[in-house]
């Protein structure tokens, strides 16, 4: 049935039309004038736009929820202040929407693209991603990509298999934060760089609070002009990001801010991302994420009910779906003798 509509929801369409028109710059997103969804909607909302309900649908979808149990960087850490990958989902939509905001954007465009763009990081970070990636290019040539991932998620495994049936514009950001291609809207890039922004100051963050960094071992000249720290560097390549994108008319950081930005993230592969220290922790991610892929391309029946017809896809479904505990524990009771649980 559908919601009742009173004097205000009849005239919010177009009293949201009048307001972005007067609010926003000339190439920023219209919440009423855009690429619309994959499917017809079986009522329209009265009192929300199409991006805030896109931003509703993904922060009450399951997915996300999982996130709380997903890593950033350090794999099931000891302490209760390290980054998740959903604190670092909020971080991103935080800060990405006030720029959007400064630059006269779609706040709420930028805000569900910030949400749902890790919706589809399996466990373990970036490592579980590589060890899931080269599992899945073994047995059929593919590469297992998080971002095409959390478009599927939002696509096809979310509501029982119905999809999220988001807007072109937010299925496009989620798409194209990361890799060679950008996203079609501005609100996606500032995503696209926002996101780098904060994941390479907060794990350098993450990184000195573990102790595998030392504050002294970073870059002297990136450190100097981005600031000492995560907060002043965040705060000063925002203010960049906006000044220079307002000058440029695209979504862009100074060449002397975004080289800055760069050098730091290779600096922190070499030295925190891919360290010889972690090697054995690599490992173990490894063995976990290849032993359960394996298990379940073995035992279709052990996988969960779903619509969809090649058993691979359901087995990628499955693992990247895991949470960090989630994927220990089912290996556990997979691989581990029961007597070995209850040892001291």
């Amino acid at each position: 049935m559908p919601h009742p509509s009173g004097p205000v929801a009849a005239r919010f369409v177009e009293r949201i039309r009048a307001e972005e028109e007067a609010r926003l710059a000339p190439a920023a997103a219209r919440s009423y004038a855009g690429l619309g969804r994959e499917g017809p909607e079986e009522e329209e909302c009265s009192l929300r736009t199409p991006f805030q309900r896109d931003r509703d649908r993904i922060v009450h979808a399951k997915a996300f929820r999982r996130l709380k149990h997903k890593t950033q960087v350090f794999i099931a850490p000891e302490g209760d202040h390290y980054r998740t990958r959903l604190t670092h989902t909020l971080e991103v939509a935080g800060i990405a929407r006030s720029a959007a905001r400064a630059l006269r954007l779609n706040e709420d465009l930028t805000e569900a693209v910030a949400l749902g763009h890790d919706l589809g990081h399996p466990p373990f970070g970036h490592a579980g991603e590589q060890a899931l990636s080269d599992a899945l290019e073994r047995a059929s040539g593919r590469r297992f990509l998080h971002n095409e991932h959390s478009l599927r998620v939002v696509e096809h495994l979310e509501r029982d298999g119905r999809g999220l049936n988001l807007t072109g514009e937010v299925r496009d950001g989620i798409l194209h934060h990361t890799g060679a291609i950008d996203p079609a809207t501005l609100e996606g890039r500032i995503v696209k760089i926002v996101d780098r922004v904060a994941y390479v100051n907060h794990d350098i963050d993450d990184a000195i609070r573990a102790g595998v960094l030392d504050p002294a071992a970073l870059p002297v000249e990136q450190i100097s002009l981005l600031g000492a720290t995560a907060a002043r560097r965040i705060d000063g390549l925002v203010h960049d990001l906006v000044e220079f994108s307002e000058k440029g008319g695209d979504i862009l950081l100074s060449p002397a801010m975004g080289a800055a930005l760069l050098a730091l993230r290779r600096f922190m592969f070499d030295q925190v991302y891919l360290r010889p220290e972690s090697d054995g922790e690599r490992r173990r991610v490894r063995h976990v994420v290849t032993a359960l892929f394996d298990h379940f391309l073995d035992h279709e029946d052990a996988l969960p009910t779903s619509a969809e017809p090649e058993r691979l896809i359901r087995v990628v479904d499955h693992v990247a779906g895991m949470t960090d505990r989630y994927a220990l524990r089912t290996y556990r009771d997979l691989f581990e003798p029961e007597g070995w649980r209850f040892q001291a």
